[in-house]
This record gives structure tokens, sequence and C-alpha cells, in this order.
């Protein structure tokens, strides 16, 4: 009847709860306000060990950049001890390279000689003049030219070596203090720069609020879930105490796994393009930590799929016969997912790819432990 027509549009949503649309209203402000004193506590927290998170975040590409200079190898090889060496040790040397004289005895260990060079390395030690050594190779022929060149008189000119002779380079350790400048140098080529004034002044805010909303996330979570829990009935509630637990474990894992597993060959996998192709990498550090949020982010998404298949089962979309029989499809949409969630890299899609084939089928086993479905009363199964 028309009557009934319009009583049944007039009904308010919340006829049936026993809160009215107020107390919804406040409860949810309530929770709501809960929530954010929890994550703001946590991210002013996080602000004051931002640099360590940030050192964590970057750890990665920092490490791929060495890894990839290792590779590259250089000529100069950097120390942290140091030896004096006069220059008439040098000359000793290129007069036994040569063949030009005997080769000097090594002073005993625990000898007396003030100028043996195990008691120059302990006063060295403890000096703070000469911090880092390099040891570079010379031919000697060539240094002993050099050197009669610049003092005939002391240093007479150097037979020259018989033909067939095939002369050694001379390892050579020069130090200076200008080293030590020089090795910082290098050692921030191989780490993630920044382009403007700002940029790691905002990184480190960006970093700490995403770090206080994961540690604040199992806060966050309950209050939403406070607030939800009170329009659910029991055997909903009891849905929601298994599986989002283990939703909440799949996307850990997820994230974990791509930060400590798919990070290394991936970075290895695209570095080896610029020693290929003979340029520094020069990476940009908001740009790496935008990378190092998302990539993870979207392997814990991605691993929800055993919880999404069994959602799709208990609705009666799928039957666990379709999974079954449809597993050359389900590859292919995988393989398809992978390639648009990850970067434009095959490294990072197969390692996205294989484990989510394994989780397909733990999907499949996970629908075998079929639950009662709820039945309308009156209606038998066909």
């Amino acid at each position: 009847p028309r009557g009934y027509s319009l009583m049944a549009q007039s009904r308010d949503l919340f006829d049936d709860s026993t809160m009215t649309f107020g107390e919804h209203l406040e409860c949810l402000r309530t929770h709501l306000i809960r929530a954010i004193i929890g994550l703001a506590i946590c991210v002013i927290g996080s602000l004051f060990i931002g640099d360590k998170i940030v050192g964590i975040v970057r750890s990665p590409i920092d490490s791929a950049l060495r890894k990839a200079a290792e590779v590259e190898g250089s000529n100069i090889q950097v120390e942290d001890d140091i030896s004096d060496i006069s220059m008439t040790d040098i000359w000793q040397s290129i007069q036994e390279k040569l063949g030009l004289a005997e080769p000097a005895e090594e002073p005993e260990p625990g000898t007396d000689d003030p100028e043996a060079p195990a008691e120059t390395f302990k006063q060295l030690q403890t000096s703070n003049e000469l911090d880092r050594t390099i040891i570079v190779s010379i031919m000697p022929s060539e240094l002993a030219a050099a050197l009669h060149e610049y003092n005939p008189e002391a240093y007479p000119a150097a037979k020259p070596a018989p033909e067939n002779a095939k002369e050694k380079p001379l390892p050579i350790r020069i130090a200076a203090q200008e080293f030590q400048q020089l090795e910082t140098v290098i050692d921030r080529q191989n780490q993630a720069v920044t382009l403007n004034v700002q940029e790691a002044f905002m990184t480190y805010i960006k970093v700490s609020f995403i770090a206080g909303l994961l540690i604040a996330s199992p806060w966050v979570f309950r209050e939403i879930w406070m607030f939800v829990a009170a329009g659910l009935y029991p055997h909903e509630r009891k849905y929601i105490y298994i599986y989002l637990p283990m939703s909440l474990f799949l996307f850990t894992g997820g994230a974990v796994f791509c930060f400590y597993a798919v990070f290394p060959f991936v970075l290895k996998f695209l570095l080896s393009f610029n020693t290929m192709l003979e340029v520094n990498p020069q990476i940009r550090l908001s740009e790496w930590i935008n990378f190092a949020v998302m990539l993870p982010v979207m392997f814990g998404v991605s691993f929800q799929l055993p919880l999404v298949m069994l959602f799709l089962e208990r609705i009666s979309v799928f039957e666990i016969t379709d999974y079954r029989e449809k597993r050359r499809m389900a590859v292919l949409v995988i393989a398809f997912l992978s390639m648009i969630l990850t970067p434009a890299d095959p490294m990072s899609m197969l390692l996205m790819m294989f484990p989510l084939t394994l989780l397909y089928e733990f999907g499949i086993i996970l629908c075998g432990f079929k639950a009662n479905k709820p039945q309308v009363e009156g209606l038998e199964p066909v």
C-alpha cells in the first residue's frame, strides 16, 4: 500500500539501533580524538629519532651505491694505518726492484731502533697530524729518473734494466691530512643527495610522520574498531578477530620482504646499467624516500591476496573449484598486476610475482577450511 511505502521510506537508519544518531556522532568524535592524540604522541616521539629512521630507510640505497663503486674498482687504496717512509727507504726499494742492491734485512720485532717502522707506527698512531694514507703504484725506473733529476748528487742515475726483465710497479704509501678530506668526498659520492636547501628538512619531517603513523597504527586501528564493532553482530565480530590479525601479518610480511629481499636485487640490477653506460648515479634523497615507502606498501597490499580470495569465496562470487581450474589465468593476472604495482624493471616484477603465486595456493588452502554458511529458514539446499 502507498501508506506503507511512505512509512518505509521515512524510517530512519538508526531506528533499530540502541544509540541515537547524535550518540553515534559523539562516539565517532570521541574515538577520532583519541586516535589523533595517539598519532600525535607517536609522531612527536619519532621526531626525536628521525635521523636514525632516515638512516634505516636510506641504508639499502647507500649500501647499493657503495657496492657499485667497489665493482668499478679504483687504483687508489685508502688505509686506516700509516707509517713513516723516508726518501732513503724509497731509494733502497727502487734499487732492490731494479736488482742494483741486496734486499735490506727487516728489523726483528722488539728492536730498540728508534727508526724502526713498528716504533714509528706506534708513535704516529697517537698523532692526529696524519689521519689517512693512500698507496699509489709507480714504476721504479720512472721514480729513479725523477729522483736523479731532482737531486743528481744524492741520487745517481740508475742503470737500465735488462731488456728481458719485467719491471714490477713499486707501491708507495703517501700520508697527508688532505687524504681524510678526499675520503669524505668519496664517501659522499656514494650516498643520496639533496638538490635544494629545504629538501633534507622536509624529508626528515615526512619520514618522521610516516614512522609515527606506523607506530601508532595499532592504536588507531583499535579506536576505529571500537567504533565499528558497536554496529556489528557477534558472528561478524568473530570474523574480524580472526582475519584482521592475519591481514596485519600479511601486510607486514610483504613490506619486510620488500625491504630486505627485494631492494638489494632491484638496486643491484638498476645500478648495473650506470656502470655499463659509464655514468655516475646521483640518487635524490626525497625521490628515494618516496620509492622506499611506496614499494613496500604495494607489496603489503598485494600480499592480501589470500584474504581477498577467501572473501570472494565466502560471498559466493567464486568457488574453490574455480580457483583450482583457473590457475593459469590467475598466474597471468598476477604477472600483470606485478608489472603495474612495481617499477619498470623485470627483477622487481618477478620478485612480486613468485610470492603471489605461492600466496594464491595458500588462498586455495584457506578456502578449504569452509565455514558453515547461514541458510534462510524454510529453504532446503538444492
